[in-house]
């Protein structure tokens, strides 16, 4: 092995140690010992003439000058990747693609689509996060995230995609014993199925939107969830009222599982964003996954909330 090689090997290595703030955990990503990571980043450290990580028995943390360096790392992987195939016309885009997105998103609109991208590119490789908790991009080592909701991430480039709209559902059976509601006040008498992210968190209670502004009403319910699939299991088992993506709940409402009510007072929408981190030159593979979920997403949403 060369020592270009060697020293691309260990630039490699240091990006994933500094997003993960571990060796084991950089090595395990990569198929390699621990002992790999370790060496890797030494011969770096001396190297570059500086101390890249903070090393303790319970953290490895970036030094100020090590973070300098890891942000210029970065740029220069991505060139790297760019640039073994500028050249080659049509060439194939190769390596490991690592995204996120909520699980209701994955399910139902980009698995079910995702053997079109993969025959496309048969020589990529794709691990996909589907947690319904906000994960941090740089330190799990995505190439990128689609987010619904508002943003908090003022680092990371942003693309808007759309807007999802939200309804207002409950299943036929509930509706029998409850009545249907024809005006908030008539929510006095219904329960709402609470969504949280957190458990232990309080709930939002009804959203909707009155004069262009955003609204909460207090309703009652007897169960609160976490996850997305929860809250629209406990939905069709009977127990409430939820407000979700329309998108989602397409065809159960065309079937008659689930019935539309309160038009008029619907959630406000939730924009859609795939984010991925600041990149000068974002790598083929990365900008060819983002553009096709754009395709495929984007007849779903709204143009403006």
């Amino acid at each position: 092995m060369t020592r270009a090689t060697n020293h691309l090997a260990s630039l490699r290595m240091f990006a994933r140690v500094a997003e993960l703030s571990s060796f084991t955990l950089a090595a395990e990503s990569l198929g390699l010992p621990k002992a790999s990571a370790s060496n890797a980043v030494r011969v770096l450290e001396q190297h570059v003439g500086m101390r890249l990580f903070q090393r303790t028995t319970r953290r490895v943390e970036l030094t100020q000058e090590g973070r300098a360096f890891y942000e210029r790392c970065k740029d220069v992987l991505a060139d790297l990747d760019d640039l073994q195939s500028m050249f080659r016309q049509g060439a194939a885009l190769r390596g490991r693609l690592r995204v996120d997105m909520t699980s209701a998103l994955a399910t139902r609109f980009v698995i079910p689509r995702l053997p079109e991208f993969l025959n496309a590119h048969p020589h990529l490789e794709i691990e996909l996060s589907s947690a319904d908790r906000r994960v941090d991009l740089v330190r799990d080592g995505l190439d990128c995230v689609v987010r619904v909701g508002p943003l908090h991430d003022s680092t990371l480039v942003a693309r808007p995609l759309g807007w999802y709209p939200q309804i207002n559902v409950a299943t036929p059976a509930y509706l029998a014993r409850y009545g249907v509601p024809a005006s908030l006040e008539d929510l006095a008498t219904h329960r709402l199925i609470h969504y949280v992210p957190t458990l232990g968190a309080r709930p939002a209670g009804w959203e909707y939107v009155e004069d262009g502004k955003p609204r909460t009403l207090a309703v009652a319910g007897v169960l609160t969830v976490n996850h997305v699939a929860s809250y629209e299991a406990a939905c069709l088992a009977g127990l409430g009222i939820i407000q979700a993506p329309e998108p989602g709940l397409r065809e159960r409402i065309a079937n008659g599982t689930l019935v539309e009510i309160l038009p008029d007072f619907r959630a406000p929408s939730m924009p859609v964003t795939i984010l991925y981190p600041h990149r000068r030159h974002l790598p083929k593979r990365v900008r060819a996954f983002i553009d096709w979920i754009a395709t495929i997403l984007e007849p779903l949403l709204q143009d403006a909330a």
